[in-house]
């Protein structure tokens, strides 16, 4: 059943999401850990300077609010890579047979990784988290 449900999932449909993340079944060991994680007013915190970021490098644009509105032409201009990140993208093109518009998709979720984590460009940890969260193809 879940092969067929798969199929059914076609690549161009999958493509059109930004991130996917496989959950895993926690542990007992893990939900019964006495150790808090990161504070949610600290992400609200981290998520609110990356929106203003955003909104700092798009001020001037009358479409565009943040990294997800931007087309090919901003993703060029905004989404630059070093050698290591382009290298990085190429094998990741090739290996996944990614798409145009997942090409595209990696480099504005890069961007706000980036922004997230208060970089002023985009490093290859960015971008290697970012081809992470492309689905798995399953045979």
């Amino acid at each position: 059943m879940i092969s067929r449900y798969r199929k059914r999932n076609s690549g161009p449909l999958l493509d059109r999401i930004d991130i996917h993340i496989e959950v895993p079944r926690v542990e007992y060991d893990k939900l019964s850990d006495e150790r808090m994680g990161e504070p949610s007013a600290a992400i609200r915190e981290r998520v609110e300077a990356a929106r203003e970021r955003q909104r700092e490098r798009f001020a001037g644009s009358e479409r565009l609010m943040c990294n997800g509105d931007m087309g090919p032409a901003e993703i060029r201009e905004i989404c630059l890579l070093d050698d290591a990140g382009k290298g990085l993208l190429r094998a990741a093109m090739q290996q996944l047979h990614l798409s145009a518009p997942a090409y595209h998709r990696i480099l504005k979720l890069a961007r706000t990784i980036a922004d997230l984590a208060g970089a002023e460009g985009i490093e290859t940890a960015h971008l290697a988290e970012a081809i992470q969260y492309r689905p798995r193809r399953h045979p």
